[in-house]
């Protein structure tokens, strides 16, 4: 038969093969499921293009140096015990599953192999499989894999798309199918399961997750850890409902020059920053001084504290954790100051994610190779912390020109001297101390910088805080870095979105830039006294609820008998009709005087129709034998009826309260915090209740 294409001899009890003239054009033979002991040579069949013994008692490979068509060679259920034989054969689809085999390796010439099945033999690691950049599928079930690091040597594999690990150790490690999912994130199916997209985000998401969920994940794991906390009112928050708490944040690379540029801030502008220390894990460098610099804790303090929500943000850069404490920021609003840190972008990202709105200026050096050569110097880095450091100084201006805005303004520090004095404008211009000085050129860096890492300024000689800031060449960038809703797009975009603007927001802008400045200037009274020390003269009508809770109010509480008695809170209860008579006569006087102190007593009527009505009541009028029986509460006999001591229509309330605002100048301002006068009452006794003397 010298046309014969295929032979199939399969299943019988064949113990040798091909021992008659073959046809030169053979290209598949079945042999399986025979009994077969060794392979013969095969030089003469170079047509042949498949070759199946299975089911046999092979030992060896051998016998196809010459097969150079052969593409499918399947060798399962035999005695092997090496991969041997099998070099530079055009070889896809090769079954060598149900044998002895301990190692993969013979496979280093097969570079077209597409297809392997090493299932159910003793295989404890995957190396020898690098580098079949076209291996597709592989199956290694019921074998002894068991580190999860074995996955390194498959991780490159670009068209790998199944793998089956199937009764593997491996399985038993923890994270097993995420890990797996995340090293091969170009697998379609794995352990004979198809992988959904989701799986492979939340792979990424565990074990390398972008920048971005890092920071939200930062974020929600501080916010619950706070909220496990008691409640309390935060200083920072205090200040203003409109104007959030002055923060101003440097970020920058690894020792470009940020402490000291920050420690220099804060001394020049004392009266209005002061420096927040973040914590750390990690060894002090030389000249580095606790809770001066950082405060350094070890990492079981660390995460005791993100355990208690002790911190506003944290992150973590080179293996080490840093953590802005939520005291250290208290302690400093409490003193009516403005917060300065300085952070790596990864505190950065983690920080936009609070209800903090920070100035972030980014402190960038453009000549890596002098920056490089200042961190050897130093002699405080490895080799690795110098390369990576030196690395992201292009990721740091990279993010500053693909996000406009990101950053408020960009200070180059090749020069520290020159960087700090652009940074001094740049704070007198934030807080309102220096009228920003008009430039009609601005100074291209592009001679300055490194022919690597050259910015470029905006055009229309308008500077981007997005963009490097040189000397003293300013613009209306400064505007733009005042204004906290400013987005600092480039030229026309942020032109159309300020002029889409309204008079209720630019009033809002603007008042939230005056009361600002007027505060870190000391111009104006502390945003917390102002919280807490209201004039009452410019307070609401009494009727509303602010007034409510910021003046003192009466207590009306019931007698024994079940008679009404209304307690002013500043004057115990005295004599009826001495107390009536003194009363009248001090609010006769005053209604000439006209000055409202904030006091006041219920009328009659509105008792009767159950309406709480206040009077003011004038305490710069009341007499001297009032203030006398004021202070010698022992005269004040109980049991009175006081409900009609106070006979005055309600449209006497209008006209003191209008009178009391023309002339507030002489009201006294509530010092403590409202309710601080009150004293209790106690609730009304049953009527009809026994009740017995001592």
């Amino acid at each position: 038969m010298p046309h014969l294409l295929e032979l199939n001899a399969s299943n019988n009890e064949l113990t040798t093969y091909f021992l008659f003239k073959p046809p030169k054009n053979l290209k598949e033979v079945d042999f399986s499921y025979n009994q077969i002991p060794k392979m013969q040579d095969l030089s003469a069949y170079q047509s042949l293009t498949k070759l199946l013994l299975d089911f046999n008692n092979i030992e060896e490979i051998r016998g196809l140096e010459k097969c150079h068509s052969l593409t499918h060679l399947s060798l399962s259920h035999n005695r092997l015990i090496a991969i041997a034989g099998l070099e530079n054969l055009p070889i896809k689809i090769l079954n060598l599953s149900f044998n002895q085999i301990e190692k993969i390796s013979g496979l280093d010439s097969l570079k077209t192999l597409q297809k392997l099945d090493l299932s159910s033999n003793e295989i404890t690691s995957l190396e020898g499989l690098e580098e079949h950049d076209l291996l597709e599928t592989i199956n290694l079930e019921d074998n002894q894999i068991a580190e999860l690091r074995e996955l390194d040597y498959i991780e490159d594999l670009p068209l790998l798309r199944v793998l089956n690990l199937l009764k593997n150790p491996i399985q038993e490690q923890t994270g097993y199918w995420l890990f797996v999912i995340f090293k091969l994130l170009q697998l379609t199916e794995l352990d004979l399961k198809k992988i959904s997209v989701e799986e492979k985000v939340a792979a990424v998401n565990k074990y390398d997750p972008p920048p971005e969920v890092v920071a939200a994940e930062d974020h929600m794991a501080q916010v619950m850890y706070s909220v496990l906390q008691p409640h309390r009112i935060f200083d920072s928050t205090l200040p203003s409902l409109d104007t959030p708490y002055p923060m101003l944040v440097l970020v920058g690379p690894l020792a470009c020059g940020k402490r000291e540029l920050t420690h220099k801030i804060c001394r020049q502008f004392n009266n209005f920053f002061r420096y927040g220390p973040c914590h750390t894990t990690r060894a002090a460098y030389f000249g580095e001084d606790n809770r001066l610099d950082y405060y350094f804790v070890s990492q079981e303090a660390f995460d005791k504290m993100v355990n208690t929500g002790k911190f506003i943000a944290t992150y973590k850069y080179s293996g080490y954790y840093y953590g802005l404490g939520r005291d250290t920021v208290e302690s400093i609003a409490r003193e009516g100051l403005a917060t300065c840190v300085h952070l790596e972008i990864e505190g950065v990202r983690s920080l936009k994610n609070t209800y903090f709105k920070p100035r972030y200026i980014l402190l960038v050096p453009t000549n890596k190779e002098v920056y490089e050569g200042h961190l050897r110097r130093k002699g405080l880095f490895s080799r690795s912390e110098i390369e990576e450091a030196v690395s992201r100084v292009d990721m740091y201006i990279k993010i500053s020109q693909d996000f406009p805005g990101y950053f408020d303004a960009v200070i180059n520090t090749d020069e520290l001297d020159e960087a700090f004095t652009e940074l001094s404008f740049l704070v007198k211009a934030y807080l309102g101390l220096e009228p920003p000085a008009p430039s009609d050129s601005v100074q291209d860096l592009n001679s300055r910088a490194g022919a690597g890492s050259r910015i470029r300024l905006l055009e229309e000689q308008r500077l981007s805080p997005g963009r490097v800031i040189t000397g003293t060449t300013w613009s209306s960038s400064v505007n733009e870095f005042l204004d906290s809703s400013a987005k600092n797009y480039p030229g026309g975009i942020s032109d159309r979105f300020a002029a889409q603007l309204s008079s209720v927001e630019e009033a809002s802008l603007q008042r939230r830039h005056s009361a600002a400045r007027r505060a870190l200037s000391e111009k104006a009274p502390g945003a917390y006294v102002q919280l807490f020390q209201r004039d009452l003269a410019v307070t609401p009508a009494p009727s509303s609820s602010r007034q409510q809770l910021l003046e003192p109010t009466i207590n009306i509480s019931l007698l024994s008998d079940g008679r009404n008695i209304t307690q002013d809170q500043s004057f115990p209860l005295t004599n009826p009709e001495s107390r009536k008579s003194k009363l009248k006569k001090a609010i006769k006087g005053c209604r000439e005087s006209g000055p409202a102190s904030g006091r006041f007593v219920t009328s009659a009527g509105a008792s009767a129709a159950g309406v709480s009505v206040r009077t003011p009541v004038p305490r710069a009028c009341i007499t001297k034998e009032a203030k006398a029986e004021h202070q010698d509460p022992r005269r004040a006999e109980n049991g009175v009826d006081r409900g009609k001591e106070a006979e005055f229509p309600s449209d006497n309330l209008q006209r003191r309260h209008s009178k009391s605002k023309a002339e507030s100048s002489l009201v006294p301002p509530l010092i403590n915090r409202p309710g601080s006068h009150s004293r209790p009452v106690l609730p009304p006794i049953p009527s009809g209740r026994m009740t017995t003397n001592p």
